[in-house]
């Protein structure tokens, strides 16, 4: 009997022609095995929420996670040798995730953690249980900011200190993103990475730091971040400006890590040049977290190629993960889970599965497989076909 595994794995794509094409796929992934030498960067992944589809409840209205298949995750991330950021945007907080699922799942990833040798990871505290409607004064959003950070030092945790919606409503001044940050970095237990969410991920963000310049909102926050230099582990930026990213990192404190959130331009910045370079804290980490970890190891062995060669192929399918609108990336990245057996079905919070359409997740899955992504073609084809068949294609 032929064995069929060893043809090329196949399924019928719609093209923007309105025509289809079988597209077949190409090898599958090739992991090296880990050294067990340690990164000399230090890199996050900023981790997806795994939906229960056998929930009652209705998805726009209660989230539902699968707790068993969303921590597994976390865990195939700690293998690999990356750190995780929980409760980001990633794992669709404030955008299906509320505050409570929110903590629940930062006390259950924390406790797996410290079963974990050399796990790390860093959660995210914001202010998502204020209405921003609600919010009347700074003093509102100090509380909020406060009952958050103190939660999650409660756990044993580690901070990701979340730009607020609230603040960006009620702040009339940069001066007032400096009282609040001012207030809560003097309480903070350990240094925390403050993250610097651009309104392309998120438009109820939009001025954030007191102006719509850029620039001047950069030197805000670096002044922020300088004068709490002890208690700032590091930055992170996420404003798909390289650039910008850049003139930010030689402004900081010495003490000071960057921490790139662009998912365009992750490869050149993390590799930096004769001035400094980025570790990392991304999204796209999820999706690609096996390249990742293999482009990792080879700049720890000073292997430049090497580390260009696995992460060049992933570039292409970040920015289409990541294109306008962007908030809408994590359809794709929970895409990439599924295709790749991480779980059973393509449900998101939220019912965040329909953000994007069926040209969007055909290219996504040509992205990916010209990535060497796929470590079971067949089943990625498979279910692909099973996602198309919904919308009439090779059904």
């Amino acid at each position: 009997m032929q064995d069929t595994r060893r043809l090329a794995a196949a399924v019928t794509l719609p093209k923007p022609d309105r025509s289809t094409e079988l597209y077949r796929l190409g090898e599958p992934m090739r992991q090296a095995p880990r050294s067990g030498k340690p990164f000399n960067r230090l890199a996050l992944a900023a981790a997806h929420v795994v939906a229960d589809p056998w929930a009652a409840s209705d998805p726009w209205l209660k989230a539902a996670p699968d707790w068993e298949r969303t921590l597994a995750y976390r865990e195939h991330l700690w293998d690999l040798g990356l750190g995780l950021a929980e409760a980001m945007d990633t794992a669709q907080r404030g955008m299906g995730l509320d505050w409570p699922l929110a903590l629940e799942l930062i006390k259950r990833s924390t406790a797996l953690a410290r079963t974990k040798p050399g796990a790390v990871i860093f959660s995210g505290a914001g202010t998502d249980h204020l209405d921003p409607a609600e919010a009347r004064s700074i003093d509102d959003v100090v509380r909020a900011y406060e009952t958050q950070f103190e939660a999650i030092e409660g756990a044993g945790g580690r901070i990701i200190f979340m730009a607020s919606r609230a603040l960006a409503r009620v702040a009339r001044s940069p001066d007032d993103y400096v009282r609040v940050y001012d207030r809560i970095l003097s309480q903070a237990k350990e240094p925390v990475i403050i993250h610097w969410l651009g309104d392309m991920f998120d438009p109820a963000l939009v001025g954030y730091w007191g102006t719509r310049d850029l620039d001047a909102a950069m030197d805000v926050a670096v002044g922020v971040i300088n004068a709490n230099a002890a208690k700032v582990d590091g930055v992170k930026i996420s404003l798909l400006d390289k650039e910008k990213e850049i003139a930010m990192r030689r402004r900081l404190d010495e003490s000071v890590l960057m921490y790139t959130g662009d998912d365009f331009n992750y490869a050149e910045l993390i590799a930096g040049d004769e001035q400094g370079h980025s570790h990392a804290l991304l999204g796209i980490f999820d999706a690609i977290a096996p390249a990742a970890a293999a482009a990792l190891a080879a700049l720890a062995d000073d292997d430049l190629p090497g580390f260009h060669a696995a992460f060049g192929p992933t570039v292409p399918l970040s920015r289409h993960i990541f294109q306008a609108p962007t908030r809408f990336y994590k359809t794709g990245i929970v895409f990439v889970a599924y295709l790749n057996g991480h779980q059973d079905h393509f449900t998101m919070l939220g019912g965040q599965e329909s953000t994007r359409s069926m040209l969007h997740l055909a290219e996504l899955f040509r992205l990916a497989d010209k990535a060497g992504l796929f470590h079971d073609p067949h089943q990625a084809a498979a279910r692909m076909a099973r996602v198309m068949a919904i919308y009439g294609i090779g059904a």
